[in-house]
Parts: C-alpha cells; sequence; structure tokens
C-alpha cells in the first residue's frame, strides 16, 4: 500500500487532500494489471510536479515489480522489432517513473544497488528506425542521463561495469539528433569522472573507439543540414576532457578532424561562449612539445 502522512514517503504537504488521496490511488492501482496503463500515464505526468513521488514509489509494495513487469512484457516485441506505438507509450511511462526514482537522493542509491538500468539494456541495442523505438531508447537514455547528471562516483563505478559506453557510442553513430544528444552527454558525464576517463584512456581500443565515433560525428555536424550546436558542445567537451589524458592528448594531436582547427563551426562558436572557449582551450592542450598549436581557435 502507499503510504500516508508520518509513513516512509508520504506527500508533500503542499498538496490538496483530494490532490494526495487521488497520488495515492494511482499508485495502488499500479499492481493491478487491469487499471494499471491508466494509473502509469497519470502517474508520469505528475512526476515532476510531485517532489517526493519517488520514495513513495520505491516503498510502495510491489509498485516497482509492476514497473519492472511493464519492461520485460515488451521484450518479446524488441527481435523482431514489431513494437506499436501504444505498447511504446506504455512502457515509455514506466520508465518514466523509474527516471523518477532514479533522479531522487533517497532513492538512487537502493535503484544502482538492484542494477535496475540492465533491465533497459535490451531496449539500447535496438536499432530500428520506427518512431515507437526511437521513443523507446531516447526514454530509456533518460533514466541514464538522469542518473549521471548527479556527478556521483558511485554511478559512474557502477556504469563502467556495464556494457553503457559501447551501447551510447552506437547511438552517437546511428541515432537520432536528439537520441545523439544525450548519449553524448551520458559520454561526457563518465569522462568527467577520473575513474571514467582512466578507464576508456586505459587502452587504446577503448580510446581509439571513442576518438573514431567522435570524429565521425564531427565529419556529419560540419554538413549544415545537420549542424546542431547542443550536440557540438558535448562532443567538443568530450575532445577536451580526452585531452587531460597524457596518452589521449598524444594521439589526439594526429587525429583531431579538421573541421574542429578550421573556420567550420565559426557561425555555431560565434553564438556559443562556452563551446568556444572549450574548443580554445583543447586547442591550447594540443600543443606540441615545441609549442606550436595545431590550429588557432581564437579567431573562432
Amino acid at each position: 500500500m502507499a503510504g500516508r502522512d508520518g509513513d516512509v514517503g508520504a506527500l508533500s504537504t503542499s498538496l490538496s487532500e483530494q490532490e494526495r488521496e487521488a497520488i495515492y490511488e494511482s499508485i495502488n492501482q499500479l499492481c493491478n494489471p487491469a487499471t494499471r496503463e491508466a494509473a502509469l500515464l497519470e502517474l508520469s505526468k505528475k512526476r515532476e510536479s510531485v517532489s517526493n513521488l519517488a520514495p513513495l514509489l520505491w516503498h510502495s509494495f510491489g509498485v516497482v515489480a509492476a514497473l519492472l513487469q511493464e519492461i520485460m512484457i515488451v521484450y518479446p516485441f524488441i527481435n523482431p522489432p514489431t513494437l506499436n506505438a501504444q505498447q511504446s507509450n506504455r512502457v515509455c511511462n514506466s520508465l518514466a517513473l523509474l527516471q523518477c526514482i532514479a533522479s531522487h537522493p533517497e532513492t538512487r542509491t537502493s535503484f544502482l544497488a538492484a542494477h535496475i538500468p540492465l533491465y533497459l539494456y535490451g531496449f539500447l541495442h535496438t536499432q530500428s528506425k520506427a518512431r515507437p523505438f526511437e521513443y523507446l531508447r531516447l526514454t530509456s537514455l533518460g533514466v541514464v542521463g538522469a542518473l549521471v547528471k548527479t556527478d556521483e562516483p558511485d554511478v559512474i563505478n557502477f556504469l563502467l561495469t556495464t556494457e553503457i559506453i559501447p551501447l551510447c557510442l552506437r547511438i552517437m553513430e546511428n541515432g537520432s539528433e536528439l537520441s545523439k544528444t544525450v548519449s553524448t552527454f551520458i559520454l561526457q558525464k563518465i569522462l568527467l569522472d577520473e575513474t571514467g576517463l582512466s578507464y576508456i584512456c586505459q587502452t587504446y581500443e577503448r580510446f581509439s573507439h571513442v576518438a573514431m565515433i567522435l570524429g565521425k560525428m564531427v565529419l556529419s555536424l560540419a554538413k549544415p543540414k545537420d549542424q546542431s550546436p547542443r550536440l557540438l558542445k558535448h562532443v567538443v567537451r568530450c575532445y577536451l576532457r580526452l585531452s587531460d589524458n597524457p596518452r589521449a592528448r598524444e594521439a589526439l594531436r594526429q587525429c583531431l578532424p579538421d573541421q574542429l582547427k578550421d573556420q567550420t563551426f565559426a557561425g555555431i562558436l560565434k553564438e556559443d561562449n562556452s563551446t568556444r572557449r572549450w574548443l580554445q582551450q583543447l586547442m591550447k592542450n594540443l600543443q606540441d612539445s615545441s609549442g606550436g598549436l595545431l590550429m588557432s581557435a581564437d579567431r573562432m
């Protein structure tokens, strides 16, 4: 049963009694397959406006099991790819509630300890371009993105034991612009952690795979129809962070795309001061042993 005032995860008193009772009722309805779909939709709409919804979901008997059941029930429709829009919307509402749990400081550690992100990786493996699958991938990435946004070492340590990096790299290469952006943000957050940077730069194979995908993204972003300031920002930040590692810095002197050294992105950089500063710092980091720059970014 869902909690009441004074219980673990009780709802904020800023809500009216009627609103609290409606949320409690929706949570209880999650455990009934007959009422679950409507309850998922209702609660997913409230996940950002109800600050302590996550603890209430986590501590309510049967709720997390019901959310995981919603995920597993669509596995047979992943391969072959037959997932329809209604199925995708329903499971994405479940994923939205899991993202709520992943985002909350009171439930995030337990969420990781239960290895719940692993249930989502099957969705990240999908490659169908159909909208139901793209929505599914994007919402799954949102759960991981909510975890890394906290900048907690435990989150990165957990993710490094999983296949999240190759999954993100594949989506960065082949996904939609929005999925590429979230995937690159996840990679950026992993790189910004010292353990994450060391992990990626530990072997040539790991570094070269990351560098290859980032290079392909730069080439794609150089096309006028594909330019995305937000995506470029994350790509440049990834390169800048890689340049903090001595071995990666040496390799980047040889493989950094020319498009980052010339005027290809001058229009975007003119409007984005932070990306321009990061690119300037990247060029400074990549000075050769004689002190010469690969190419100055000051005039960009």
